[in-house]
């Protein structure tokens, strides 16, 4: 069994190999070879009150990797003046997320991979996969709201499907956009500029892509949307209900955790259970938006050809990366243990140390 931690992630998964295992397991589900669980998260109030527990699991398998992952991922959370979500384990700076990879041919346990750049690259890789189906084959100029994590694998994923040649970047703090701005022109080698106004950062853009960590409506305003655009999220929230109803097309990645436990409720657009009395509840921070909700038609379906696509280039599309998060782990995490055993890199542990002799 492997032990694979970020550093030998990185070695592996480029955005290239990240879309192209993406796209086998969606083959595959397409093919009923595959199966998966969207986001489950399990909050456990916190005696401080500003403070929240939230355990999150998602898992799937691919038959094309032999392969079943589960992520889970163990965090503190706190809304600072209800704007934004922050994270931590132990303390702030530090993260615990893991992806368990095991052998659907015989169970064996195959790998423990720290999940900070899987995750990225996961999220990225869908997004990119809803560029090169829904938007425009020429598209060029890429809006990016964010400057963290995902808006770094965001931007690669468009470029790696797109032939990108500028870049406008916004984020309400300077020093972060003037940052991302210039690592991402040295690392693609295209324009990237920093832009003082969120509207720089949509208008004149053939995709744009919401990348925060907000908790509010990040795009507001539907007059902004000018026609043919792609338009993509992270999150939930992020946009006007108002525009995604505008849009010609929209598409999501899947479906989303069924509401059907007992007190089951949506938080920030995931299915989630608390620990918890309704007044402790009410301490998170829960986005007024929830687009991932709606029943929209699947992206694997345009993948397919059971549906169309865009079909004319002033059409708005937006692509709501939402769903089947399981299988995306299962994909990527499958392709790095492949990876990592043919490179001969990872840390061997014994298999036995998760092998017993009674009878579960």
């Amino acid at each position: 069994m492997l032990l694979i931690n970020n550093e030998t992630v990185a070695k592996i998964l480029d955005m290239k190999g990240c879309i192209e295992a993406l796209e086998t397991g969606y083959r595959d589900l397409i093919k009923e070879r595959a199966v998966y669980r969207g986001r489950y998260d399990l909050f456990v109030p916190n005696d401080d009150p500003k403070l929240m527990y939230r355990w999150g699991t998602m898992e799937g398998a691919s038959r094309s990797f032999e392969t079943f992952a589960i992520r889970m991922k163990s965090d503190m959370l706190e809304w600072p003046e209800g704007k934004t979500v922050e994270k931590y384990c132990i303390e702030p700076g530090t993260f615990c997320g893991v992806v368990m990879v095991f052998s659907t041919r015989n169970g064996e346990p195959l790998a423990i991979i720290n999940d900070g750049i899987i995750q990225h690259m996961r999220v990225g890789g869908c997004a990119g996969l809803g560029a090169k189906y829904l938007s425009r084959e020429n598209s060029g100029v890429v809006g990016i709201f964010g400057s963290g994590g995902m808006a770094r694998s965001y931007l690669l994923a468009f470029n790696e499907v797109r032939k990108i040649r500028e870049v406008k970047v916004y984020s309400p703090t300077k020093t972060n956009r003037e940052a991302y701005a210039a690592e991402m022109s040295e690392k693609l080698r295209i324009k990237v500029t920093p832009v003082e106004h969120a509207e720089d950062a949509v208008s004149g853009c053939d995709i744009v892509a919401t990348c925060t960590d907000s908790i509010q409506v990040v795009v507001d305003d539907p007059a902004l949307i000018e026609p043919g655009m792609h338009l993509t999220s992270v999150k939930s929230n992020e946009w006007h209900p108002e525009i995604v109803r505008k849009a010609d097309l929209v598409f999501k990645m899947g479906q989303a955790t069924m509401n059907l436990d007992v007190g089951q409720i949506r938080i920030g657009g995931e299915a989630a259970v608390v620990a918890g009395n309704a007044e402790e509840i009410r301490r998170i921070a829960n986005p007024k938006v929830d687009i991932f909700s709606a029943d929209f038609p699947l992206l694997t379906d345009v993948m397919s050809g059971k549906l169309k696509g865009r079909t004319d280039r002033n059409q708005v599309t937006f692509f709501a990366n939402s769903g089947t998060q399981g299988l995306q782990f299962a994909s990527t995490a499958g392709y790095v243990v492949r990876e990592a055993k043919r490179r001969g890199l990872g840390q061997e542990i014994p298999t036995s140390w998760f092998l017993q002799d009674i009878r579960d």
